[in-house]
């Protein structure tokens, strides 16, 4: 067979396809009455969100209302709040100090079960001042635990000094002007006797009294008369 006609027989084979090729288009084109092939279930849907998974926790200060739907990482005294978990669902709650003020140590936790329609909130709790992270688990729960930090700031109270209790001023006691009288007595007293006097020491026998003289006889110049 000579290159002319193998060229030729090429080109018919080539033509015929193309022309096969382009009818099967023509024929799969929606507007020649053929239907689009039917899309597998759940194609190009979000997946559905696996019961025990879905909900959220919020931290909240006391005074925030529980339908507010705000997280609020820096609180004083606080509450955990919940929402669209599933109806009466159990959980479990855990906070640790943590890191940079923490030592993830577990310094609060408790239990909640949720309502009918899967919210719920805690009481108020109160931490001193620092880091801390929330830990919340549930029953039914598929993934982790749901997890939120937040700090504890509450202002420093200034103390109210206590007043010193001050001794009550003595009251003085009324002076009387007027003239005292002079107290009588109702009783006479005896006049006081005479002292009586120590009696004289008698002499003593050896006393060294002096016997008088005797007397002198003395020589007179009358005459004798007889």
């Amino acid at each position: 067979m000579s290159l002319v006609s193998r060229r030729a027989n090429f080109t018919f084979v080539a033509g015929a396809a193309l022309i096969t090729t382009g009818i099967t288009f023509a024929l799969g084109a929606p507007g020649a009455g053929a239907r689009p092939a039917a899309a597998p279930p759940g194609h190009g849907k979000a997946p559905a969100v696996v019961n025990g998974d879905n909900g959220t926790v919020k931290i909240h200060n006391s005074s925030t209302p529980v339908t507010d739907r705000r997280n609020e990482p820096q609180v004083c005294v606080f509450y955990l709040d919940a929402f669209g978990f599933d109806p009466g669902q159990s959980v479990s709650w855990q906070i640790k100090s943590w890191p940079p003020t923490g030592d993830r140590a577990v310094v609060d936790q408790g239990t909640l079960t949720l309502d009918s329609a899967g919210d719920g909130r805690t009481s108020d709790q109160a931490l001193p001042n620092g880091h801390y992270k929330l830990f919340w688990t549930f029953a039914g729960e598929h993934g982790a635990a749901k997890q939120k930090v937040f700090w504890v700031s509450c202002p420093s109270s200034t103390p109210t000094p206590t007043p010193t209790p001050t001794s009550p001023s003595p009251t003085p006691t009324p002076t009387c002007t007027c003239a005292t009288p002079a107290p009588t007595s109702t009783s006479s007293s005896p006049a006081p006797g005479p002292t009586p006097s120590s009696p004289s020491p008698a002499p003593s026998p050896t006393s060294s009294i002096a016997p008088a003289p005797a007397p002198t006889p003395v020589t007179g110049t009358l005459p004798v008369t007889g």
